[in-house]
């Protein structure tokens, strides 16, 4: 296959993906129980007449049929109108703005962090020079799995915080109050990470070509920079793009344990009063991160992969 078609292939594999996803979200948004604009307005202080919530449910287009509501949707989306929030009164687009930035940046520094913790890792678990501190690294990947966040998050706030008062957690400044979100993220994200690493680098290191390395001379470290490490990041590469969606999960439960700004809070607050557009656009959002990042990491792999890009140029 060319890279033309490569690449044509794998943006219409992308865009059925968003259009899956934008289906099947709005035909589960569409079966939750209860409605948004009675709770919005019938929990007011003042009680609205039927004939008032009908006029403001008629508004909304609450009431239209669900097939034209789904292409009404789906048409006012690709043209980049995403409707109104009930709950807030102002466009989704509007609340995005204010919280899109801080989760990607939340996002963006947390897998930042996971990728260079679980290098590190890596390569401690290969030139530590002690083998039972050896063991004990490789091991880490294991126990960092089987972390939860929000229970990292808290512990991170009590020990660094509470106790030991390093980083403050009330009117931090902006990035010093980034610091435990980001470990909280990033621990976790790691060990999968981590895993994959190392589990690549043990099956490299027994390969032909880095014996006759180590045969012509060269040193255990140089061997593993020129000839084990690169050919132990493919597969590493596709699973950090598989993990960005965990990795979004992570962000939203990491913004509700510091009460952070963003998509997290957004989503807690659109789940407590079914604002069902807001819910649309942040599971619309998350897919189309899921599927760009996906869609980079399949681009690189040619980059990467010398006999992939010879295949591609014989086609």
């Amino acid at each position: 296959m060319s890279l033309s078609r490569y690449l044509v292939s794998r943006i219409g594999q992308a865009v059925i993906v968003l259009w899956a996803a934008f289906t099947l979200s709005f035909l589960l948004l569409q079966m939750m129980p209860g409605d948004a604009v009675f709770i919005k307005f019938m929990g007011a202080d003042f009680v609205l007449t039927p004939e008032q919530l009908a006029h403001i449910r008629e508004s909304y287009g609450a009431d239209n049929p669900p097939l034209e509501r789904y292409f009404s949707s789906l048409v006012n989306t690709l043209s980049g109108d995403f409707g109104y929030s009930i709950d807030a009164g102002v466009p989704v687009s509007a609340l995005l703005a204010d919280n899109v930035l801080p989760t990607f940046r939340l996002a963006g520094l947390g897998f930042v962090g996971a990728v260079l913790l679980s290098f590190v890792l890596a390569f401690l678990s290969y030139f530590s020079p002690f083998w039972w501190l050896r063991r004990f690294i490789t091991a880490l990947p294991s126990l960092f799995v089987a972390i939860p966040a929000f229970w990292l998050g808290m512990m991170l706030i009590q020990i660094f915080s509470f106790r030991l008062g390093l980083v403050p957690v009330i009117n931090p400044g902006p990035w010093v109050g980034l610091i435990l979100p980001v470990a909280t993220l990033a621990v976790p994200i790691s060990a999968p990470i981590a895993q994959i690493l190392i589990r690549n680098i043990d099956d490299v290191m027994t390969r032909p070509f880095v014996a006759v390395a180590r045969a012509k001379g060269a040193s255990l470290r140089f061997a593993f920079w020129r000839h084990v490490l690169g050919n132990a990041l493919l597969p590493v590469l596709t699973i950090c793009g598989m993990l960005f969606g965990e990795l979004l999960a992570g962000a939203v439960v990491t913004e509700t344990v510091f009460g952070l700004n963003g998509i997290g809070r957004l989503t807690e607050a659109a789940v407590a009063t079914l604002d069902v557009a807001v819910l649309q656009v942040v599971v619309l959002l998350s897919a189309a991160c899921f599927v760009t990042i996906n869609l980079v990491v399949d681009l690189f792999y040619p980059v990467f992969d010398p006999r992939l890009r010879k295949s591609m140029r014989a086609a």
